[in-house]
């Protein structure tokens, strides 16, 4: 493995992370252990295409980027009454036995190399917590990144009969230092997001990506959910120099439903690499995965979706949809859908697509009297339609509305910049 970060990250840092938190001895050994592990482990797995790898991530410079015991941020977390809305060292002082009873019970913390790095080194999280026959709506997570590098950690339990709406941003604020020297000068920040429902409860956790085209961004968002639960996921990326999410649901029980949602735009020199993944455990169960991206300038996306039916998910509903819009020549995009079917008792499909702007729809427009770059930004915000109307938290869809509509206002002033600097290079 290339990476050396544990070269520089030694017990004695992962113990003054966990002493600053004031942390029970069981998550001091918890830190440990996946520090000790990381030289056996491999990176994450990435998208593969026939004939192509899109994502290289060992061949990032964590030693420059990771930067731990000098996290710094600014986080909001806000809730109702009825649901527990708290910091990460608050839940370990007045939610112990939770803690201790649901962290890692979702998301394996050695499950691969930056799942480790991340498990021994976040120093900041939230725990949300919604105890028997509560409906908590609007509980919502602001974190601003003030640092190189920031490890955050968010964990969702939801008891029976409950239902909560999370909503979580990621920005990086204007304070937040660079890495120094090095090809790979940036910043990192990742992410770990764990939801255990209880049964015949909804969860929806929407989530909003919007770091500085200098981070490199590792998410991994997974739920598990029991009889009659449902686990909604949104993730929308707009930030970030390269992206790897993971968005996945386990469906271990009867009657228990996923629905993942997925968006990205990309410009300039981005990349994504975006998976969303469903297990059918058992009988009964119902998944939905819809993602929508857009390329412009030199930007990439690679997409895998997997919908896996088990022996015993019998009577089983999955259905899953991938488009990409490229809008540069430049631009590249592929996608890796996959249906993996062991009960004949299944109703599922798969479809994905990457094209460019309809040029039927753009010269109607232009027909009409729209002129080129209002009509190519119209089509876009029309391509998004249908993810957005899957969203149902009104301030996540009205916040990736608003997130589009600016990448395409920034689009038209550069635009505009470029025409007048021809003009006057004319003159």
């Amino acid at each position: 493995m290339s990476t050396q970060v544990h070269a520089t990250v030694d017990e004695s840092t992962v113990r003054e992370i966990s002493e600053s938190l004031d942390e029970p001895e069981w998550l001091l050994r918890t830190r440990l252990e996946a520090l000790s592990v990381l030289e056996e482990l491999e990176m994450p797995d990435v998208i593969r295409t026939p004939g192509r790898d899109w994502t290289d991530l060992a061949a990032l410079d964590f030693e420059s980027l990771v930067d731990p015991l000098n996290a710094a941020e600014r986080k909001d977390q806000v809730g109702p009454e009825e649901a527990e809305v708290l910091s990460f060292a608050e839940a370990l002082s007045e939610r112990p036995e939770l803690v201790e009873e649901r962290f890692g019970s979702v998301v394996d913390p050695q499950r691969d190399y930056l799942t480790a790095l991340s498990t021994a080194l976040f120093s900041t999280g939230t725990v949300v917590y919604v105890p028997e026959r509560v409906n908590a709506e609007d509980v919502t997570v602001r974190t601003e990144m003030h640092s190189r590098s920031l490890f955050n950690y968010t964990l969702v339990v939801t008891e029976t009969s409950t239902s909560v709406t999370v909503l979580e941003r990621q920005s990086t604020g204007s304070e937040a230092p660079r890495a120094s020297g090095g090809a790979d000068e940036g910043r990192y920040y990742s992410g770990i997001v764990e939801v255990v429902a209880g049964e015949n409860s909804h969860v929806q956790y929407g989530a909003l990506q919007d770091l500085s085209e200098e981070t490199y961004n590792y998410q991994v968002k997974r739920g598990a959910a029991p009889d009659n639960a449902t686990v909604s996921f949104v993730d929308g990326n707009l930030g970030s120099r390269l992206t790897k999410s993971s968005v996945e649901t386990e469906l271990v029980g009867q009657g228990s439903e996923a629905r993942i949602v997925g968006a990205f735009f990309g410009q300039h020199d981005q990349h994504f690499d975006i998976a969303s993944r469903v297990w059918h455990r058992t009988e009964h169960t119902t998944a939905d995965l819809v993602t929508r991206g857009v390329l412009d300038d030199t930007a990439r996306s690679v997409y895998e979706g997997v919908q896996d039916v088990g022996r015993d998910a019998w009577d089983t509903s999955s259905y899953q949809r991938e488009n990409t819009l490229m809008l540069s020549e430049e631009s590249e995009a592929d996608a890796s859908p996959k249906l993996i079917i062991n009960n004949h008792d299944t109703e599922a499909s798969h479809s994905a697509t990457v094209g460019q702007i309809d040029e039927e729809e753009l010269f109607y427009m232009l027909a009409r009297g729209v002129g080129q770059r209002r009509a190519r930004n119209m089509l876009v915000e029309g391509f998004f339609v249908p993810v957005l109307d899957e969203i149902e938290v009104e301030e996540l869809r009205e916040d990736l509305q608003s997130g589009v509509a600016a990448r395409l206002r920034e689009d038209t002033a550069e635009a505009k910049a470029e025409a007048a600097a021809e003009t006057a290079a004319g003159d």
